[in-house]
C-alpha cells in the first residue's frame, strides 16, 4: 500500500470524506473540489505557487457548485485565482478540464493540455467521447440490447461540452518556468492517448488518472485498429518509475510517496490482467466472454450496470493487447 504524505487525507478518502485544502510541500496546495453528482465525490486540483503566480494542474467539473467551492478554497489557503498563470490539464476527461475556460476569463491563464486529448484533434481523429464508446461497446461483442442499454446509461451521464480551447497543445515533452520552479510536461498515455504528467523540480510528479495510491488504472477507449492503450501504461509506468519524483499527486485519492514502488506495483496488477485474459483466451472469445469470466472487485452480476461498462471497455483494451501480442 502506498504511504500517503497527510495520513488525514488518506483517512478522508477513505471514510468517503471530501479532503480539506492542505499543504503537500512547501509551496504546492492539495485543492479538494466535490464533484457536482459523482461516484467519484471529489477531484483534486493542485496549486503551485511560484514567483511568477499561482499555476494550476487540472479543473473540477464544469458546475456552479464546483467552481464556487473552489474559489473559496482558493481563498482559504491566502490565494488568488484571478493571479492563475497557466491550468496544466492532465487529460480532456470532464473532472478535469470543466472550469478552466473560467479560470482563463478570470486571469487570463494559459491552457495546457497533451495534443491527442486536444478536443478538436479528438474529434477529427476519433470522434466525440461518446461516439467512441459506442464504437468500443460495439467492438465487444455484447449482445446488442446490452450494447444499447450501456450507452443510452452513458448518454446519460457523460452528456458535456467538448469545445474547450487550448491555448498551448502539447506534441512531445515540454518544459515550463514559471519564476523559480521549473515543470516538465510528459506524455503518459495509457488512461486517455493523451494524458500528460507534470514533474515539479521539487521531485513532485502531478499524476493525473494514471497512478492513483490504490487500485487499477482504467485504459484509455479502444476505438481504432492500432490502438493498444495497455502498452502504453505499461510505458508510461515504466517512465515514472524511473523518474526519480519523490511524491505522487494523483487527481483523485490521495499524495503519496514511494512513488517508484507505486508504479512497480501496478504495472504488474496489470500485467497480472493481461495473463488472465491470455489464459482465457481462445478462438472466437469476444471482450463480452472475457469481461464475465474475469475477477473483479465483486462478481460480475454483483457489479452496477455503470462498472459493468467500464469494466466491459477495461477487458476489450486488455483483449486487444493481447492479440497485438500474437
Amino acid at each position: 500500500m502506498s504511504r500517503p504524505v497527510s495520513d488525514a487525507h488518506a483517512t478522508a478518502w477513505r471514510t468517503r470524506q471530501v479532503p480539506v485544502p492542505a499543504q503537500v510541500v512547501d509551496g504546492v496546495w492539495a485543492v479538494p473540489v466535490p464533484l457536482h453528482g459523482s461516484a467519484l465525490r471529489s477531484i483534486t486540483v493542485f496549486l503551485i505557487t511560484t514567483g511568477d503566480g499561482p499555476v494550476l494542474v487540472d479543473a473540477g467539473y464544469d458546475h456552479p457548485s464546483c467552481w464556487a467551492s473552489f474559489q473559496r478554497s482558493v481563498a482559504s489557503i491566502g490565494q488568488r485565482v484571478d493571479a492563475v498563470r497557466a491550468v496544466l490539464l492532465t487529460h480532456n476527461h470532464p473532472d478535469h478540464v470543466g472550469f478552466a475556460d473560467r479560470v482563463r476569463a478570470a486571469s487570463g491563464a494559459r491552457v495546457v493540455m497533451g495534443h491527442a486529448d486536444d478536443f478538436t484533434t479528438m474529434h477529427r481523429r476519433r470522434g466525440t467521447f461518446l461516439e467512441q464508446l459506442r464504437t468500443a461497446l460495439d467492438l465487444t461483442g455484447a449482445p446488442p440490447d446490452v450494447v444499447a442499454a450501456m450507452y443510452a446509461d452513458a448518454v446519460a451521464v457523460t452528456a458535456h461540452p467538448e469545445d474547450l480551447r487550448l491555448d498551448t497543445a502539447l506534441t512531445g515533452e515540454t518544459e515550463f518556468h514559471f519564476g523559480d520552479v521549473t515543470i516538465r510536461a510528459l506524455p503518459a498515455p495509457g488512461h486517455t492517448y493523451g494524458h500528460t504528467v507534470y514533474l515539479d523540480s521539487r521531485g513532485l510528479v502531478f499524476t493525473g488518472d494514471t497512478m492513483m495510491a490504490e487500485g487499477p488504472t482504467q485504459l484509455a477507449i479502444v476505438s481504432r485498429p492500432a490502438d493498444d492503450p495497455a502498452a502504453d501504461l505499461f510505458r508510461t509506468l515504466a517512465r515514472l518509475r524511473d523518474l526519480g519524483a519523490t511524491i505522487a499527486c494523483p487527481a483523485h485519492q490521495f499524495p503519496y510517496r514511494d512513488v517508484a514502488a507505486r508504479a512497480e506495483a501496478l504495472a504488474a496488477f496489470h500485467h497480472d490482467e493481461v495473463a488472465t485474459v491470455r489464459g482465457l483466451t481462445g478462438d472466437g472469445v469476444t471482450a463480452w466472454d472475457l469481461a464475465r469470466r474475469m475477477p473483479w472487485k465483486k462478481p460480475w452480476d454483483e457489479l452496477g450496470r455503470g462498472t459493468r461498462r467500464f469494466a466491459l471497455v477495461h477487458a476489450l483494451a486488455l483483449l486487444r493487447h493481447v492479440t497485438a501480442d500474437r
